[in-house]
């Protein structure tokens, strides 16, 4: 049936007679990039040119109409950008769309362009789980290796949309590079966004959590949800390719494929319990005796590559190994651009049986990373794991590792609808009351990145310290850390109050913050219990800003109270003044109280929200 094809043709159609630069047109380009790749597929369906001229014409005028902006990449034309920039999720659609075009005409100006933007996001911008958009501001890329970890937002559209460009650069170029990123976003920082069971989802996927984020399972905006229900069953699509004579094995996952090769037909099953062992089996059935060349990709996990350069890169010095065998024998093949090749005359009853070495791995980022100095990750195949609360009856964010740890690696077929676990030796750090820190031997597990945040709250890390200048040790326990926390917007970041942790500057993203958002204009409050009565005399706060995108501002005011022996709340008699300054910490000094409750009041500023990342009380 063409139901549905001739509603995409006539919506088409009608965008073609009303936008362009000819008279009686208006020329504009979408706000949200993702009609360039419809109408690029809507050229290969149908045949009719004027649809991929389109798609190139929305795309040339783009950066050269009125509209201009990073956020939506429409600050220079497109052939000239060469920096991954604004909102991740239009970023990656257009990017894909220029990747469409470039294939489709073969425009070497396109060509150039979008490798060099590939060649930005993968060396600069690329999360290790394949994710990408390192700021809720904007929902956008960074600068250059701006990649922190808790507050990272790695949309799981953005993740999808990775995956789009990867494979249509692989279609381009065919160089196994791509599906590397594609293979490394696929198994981490897009399936995270779905719940095992199908019904939650994350909106954005973070590297690190004090326990604020959990799964959803519907959004006001909810293009996660319904992008992900779209993109799950398009993955067998994504296994293999073809090209002339060349059979491309693309990922690595049980299947059944019929196949046409040079107009004849091929049947390939895979058998396999990757990404879990690096053992498959491709049964290779032709019709008829048939040659062609079979390529195989040799991920560059196996090869010792973590991404196409040197954002990210292994910190273990092992060397892994993998083998080819055909029918039993050993196969031999040199690698070009990451895939074995194996030319031959196939047949019925052909196996073809490969092995990859599996090792957890430890992974070091690029120094210019700020986030993850002093840092390893763990990785297995192409597995990127993290530590959890639920497995570890310690802080995982006071944790540290040695300076070369080995694991133990053991399957656990009930756990998280099954998994493999790796545990390792490491320490626990924590201030004692002399201020220097104590040590503490503990087993650490770890579980897959994807499979977090099922079974409650709580902390997570990917990147782990194994320097002591990264690790975060426990602080002794103030009067503020102890307290039970309310306020009048109750959300999982509240616990991000009395953290103990500070930011660097005004534009710190690294560490946790709580938010009255979206409410504006109006008086709202915080408040801390204490476990017995304290005597305060001053409290420090640290404004969270995240201007010009976002939509919280430092307060119009603020008030400090506390509770009389009657219970209610009396404002305290300042001696200096409350100040409202972004970066640095906001101390108020007042006459003594003996009190069993502080409540911090804001009067947020007229059209916008406030938002804190510590308040302290000592």
């Amino acid at each position: 049936k063409t139901t549905f094809l001739n509603i995409a043709k006539k919506y088409a159609d009608c965008a073609i007679r009303e936008v362009g630069d000819k008279p009686g047109q208006v020329m504009v380009v979408p706000g949200h990039q993702i009609a360039e790749m419809a109408l690029s597929k809507l050229y290969v369906v149908t045949g009719e040119k004027k649809y991929l001229d389109f798609a190139k014409l929305l795309l040339d005028k783009r950066g050269y109409t009125e509209h201009k902006d990073e956020y939506s990449q429409s600050h220079k034309g497109v052939l000239v950008q060469d920096e991954a920039v604004g909102h991740a999720v239009r970023a990656a659609y257009m990017y894909s769309g220029m990747a469409d075009v470039a294939a489709l005409t073969g425009d070497k100006a396109y060509i150039n362009a979008i490798d060099k933007i590939w060649e930005n996001i993968v060396t600069k911008k690329l999360y290790l789980t394949g994710g990408i958009g390192a700021t809720s501001n904007g929902e956008a890329f960074g600068k250059n290796y701006e990649l922190p970890n808790m507050s990272a937002y790695c949309e799981t559209c953005a993740a999808i949309g990775n995956v789009y460009l990867n494979y249509r650069l692989f279609l381009l170029h065919g160089d196994a590079k791509y599906y590397d990123v594609l293979e490394r976003t696929l198994y981490n920082g897009l399936i995270s966004g779905v719940s095992l069971d199908g019904g939650g989802f994350f909106y954005p996927n973070p590297l690190e959590s004090i326990g604020q984020h959990q799964r959803q399972p519907w959004f006001g905006c909810a293009c996660c949800p319904s992008n992900i229900c779209r993109f799950i069953p398009s993955v067998p699509g994504y296994i293999y390719a073809i090209h002339n004579s060349d059979v491309y094995v693309n990922l690595f996952m049980s299947d059944h494929a019929n196949l046409t090769v040079d107009n004849k037909a091929v049947s390939l099953e895979q058998s396999t319990n990757y990404p879990w062992n690096g053992d498959v089996s491709i049964a290779v059935n032709p019709k008829n005796k048939q040659n062609f060349n079979l390529k195989i990709r040799i991920p560059g996990w196996v090869r010792g590559q973590v991404v196409p350069g040197n954002l990210y890169s292994y910190s273990d010095r092992k060397s892994l190994s993998y083998s080819v065998k055909v029918n039993g024998q050993p196969a031999t093949s040199t690698i070009e651009k990451g895939y074995f090749s194996i030319n031959r005359i196939w047949k019925k009853g052909d196996k073809v049986e490969i092995h990859f070495d599996m090792e957890p791995r430890t992974v070091k980022a690029h120094p210019l990373v700020e986030a993850d100095r002093g840092k390893v990750a763990v990785e297995r195949g192409p597995i990127v794991y993290c530590a959890e609360w639920p497995d570890n009856d310690f802080s995982v964010l006071n944790t540290i590792l040695g300076k070369k740890p080995t694991f133990t690696v053991e399957q656990k077929p009930d756990l998280l609808k099954g998994i493999t676990e790796l545990k390792t030796d490491a320490q626990i750090l924590s201030y004692n009351q002399q201020g220097s820190i104590d040590v503490k031997n503990v087993k650490l597990t770890l579980i897959p990145y994807y499979a977090w945040a099922h079974r409650g709250s709580g902390e997570m890390a990917v990147w782990l310290p194994n320097e002591l200048s990264a690790s975060r040790p426990l602080s002794q326990p103030t009067a503020a850390s102890e307290s039970k926390v309310d306020a009048s917007h109750r959300v999982k970041a509240i616990a991000a109050i009395n953290d103990g942790l500070t930011p660097k500057d005004e534009n710190d993203r690294s560490i946790p913050y709580y938010h009255w958002w979206p409410k504006a204009g109006t008086t709202e409050w915080i408040s801390y219990t204490f476990t017995s009565e304290k005597t305060i005399d001053h409290s420090t706060v640290y404004w969270f800003d995240d201007a010009p995108w976002g939509g919280c501002r430092i307060p119009k005011a603020w008030k400090i109270y506390y509770t009389d022996a009657s219970g209610n709340w009396i404002p305290v008699e300042n001696t200096s003044d409350y100040r409202v300054e972004k970066g640095i910490g906001n101390e108020v000094n007042f006459k003594p109280v003996t009190t069993k409750a502080l409540k911090l009041e804001v009067q947020l500023p007229e059209g916008f929200a406030s938002g804190i990342y510590e308040w302290a009380v000592e």
